[in-house]
């Protein structure tokens, strides 16, 4: 099994063995409930990416692909026998395999680095790291356990029974043990929402996107139907709110606590959505003919934990241990992608990382973040690194970190090199 390359010269180095990244694609990432893909199923955007990623590549056998790994947070029985259905449906062969994986937010990126390491230990050749979520048919009860042991809910181990607090309380936990005021946060929350739709007015997603032809049901706000079910092309995300304004987000109530700061406008928001990335070892690429497709690579990743109380400041913790296993500073990284569960925790975390002028420079989040983007859980991860390697390919960067924080206390990072 490769070692992992130590500084900048040897992880910007390419070898037969580096495992590639050919395609990073995604549905658009649309509101739950009231969104464009709210009456669409996880399996159904699920199938949509991956028949795309075949479209992709179209000298690739499908029958070449031998794993897929699939994010999911969710949905019923871990969504395995729903994926593994729709997989089949277009034109994956039986002999193509199929699980998943649930570390929560980080689920998809946790499905590439598993794919990658399956590569890397000669398990598999070829496979597929993506994502999926229906938070609009799936969020409710299904976020939280209903029938878990009782002994653990009263357990006299706080971290124990702090892995079920609601998030939007660990982002108050976040916001005033670390400083992080309303105003910061509201001032981050248009930000996201102004990078983001300069990101979608100048076609910057256009790349990454595959535009999901499904149903959707017109309904009142009380969630009533009125009128036909429609068939719609979804071809944007839509929960970007391009006029966002300081005044209008600071009019909003806090949203868990009577005296917090965090906000519906100013935490991400709960999304539908897919993505996924295809991934092979470097040496099958070329045997394959494929190697003018190649667009990045896969590094390495990392995990760490934290108190779930304070779930959010798990990539404060993540990305250290990541650059120090590859023996990188934070200099050696030209853009960054955090995601934005809360602006609270978004902002500690860039400023514990010592990321401030980044962000100004317009690295950190280029395109905006889930605050604008949408945040559907088991998706999230592949969404990042595929609006991280097509942003690179614009901007011209080398390097690139993905990292999220994980509910029950976690941070998972990533490392991709651009090709």
């Amino acid at each position: 099994m490769a070692s992992l390359p130590k500084g900048i010269k040897a992880v910007l180095s390419k070898a037969p063995t580096d495992v590639v990244v050919l395609s990073a694609l995604r549905t658009p990432i649309c509101r739950s409930y009231k969104g464009q893909l709210k009456d669409a199923y996880p399996e159904e955007l699920l199938s949509v990416v991956l028949r795309a990623t075949l479209d992709a590549n179209p000298t690739l056998d499908p029958a070449a692909i031998d794993d897929v790994a699939v994010g999911v947070v969710l949905s019923e029985l871990g969504g395995s026998k729903a994926a593994r259905m729709a997989m089949n449906h277009v034109g994956f062969p039986s002999t193509t395999s199929l699980y998943t994986a649930n570390r929560a937010c980080a689920s998809s990126l946790q499905s590439i680095a598993l794919v990658a390491a399956q590569i890397r230990s000669s398990m598999i050749d070829v496979g597929i790291g993506a994502g999926m979520e229906s938070m609009t048919r799936n969020y409710g009860s299904r976020a939280i356990p209903t029938d878990a042991w009782p002994a653990l809910r009263d357990s006299p181990v706080k971290d124990a029974r702090d892995c079920v607090m609601a998030m939007g309380l660990t982002s108050e936990n976040v916001a005033r043990r670390y400083g992080v005021s309303r105003a910061d946060q509201d001032a981050f929350a248009v930000e996201s929402h102004a990078r983001a739709a300069r990101a979608r007015a100048q076609g910057h997603f256009a790349a990454e996107i595959v535009p999901v032809t499904t149903r959707f049901q017109p309904t009142d706000k009380q969630g009533n139907k009125v009128g036909d079910e429609q068939t719609v092309t979804v071809a944007e995300d839509d929960g970007i709110r391009a006029g966002a304004t300081l005044e209008a987000l600071a009019k909003l109530k806090p949203a868990f606590a009577a005296d917090g700061a965090s906000t519906a406008g100013n935490s991400s928001q709960v999304s539908d959505g897919a993505a996924a990335a295809l991934l092979m070892r470097r040496s099958t690429a070329t045997r394959l003919g494929l190697a003018d497709r190649v667009m990045g690579r896969f590094v390495a990743a990392s995990v760490a934990g934290c108190a779930p109380d304070e779930m959010g400041i798990g990539p404060a913790l993540a990305v250290p241990k990541l650059l120090t296993q590859l023996g990188l500073a934070t200099e050696d990284v030209h853009t960054w992608e955090l995601n934005e569960a809360f602006a609270s925790q978004a902002l500690y975390c860039a400023r514990a990382l010592g990321l401030e002028q980044a962000w100004q420079d317009g690295r950190v989040n280029p395109a905006g973040g889930a605050i604008a983007l949408g945040h559907p859980l088991g998706a999230t991860g592949a969404r990042m690194v595929s609006t991280l390697l097509h942003g690179l390919q614009r901007s011209g960067g080398e390097t690139g970190v993905v990292s999220m924080c994980i509910g029950t206390g976690m941070g998972m990072a990533g490392l991709f090199v651009r090709e």
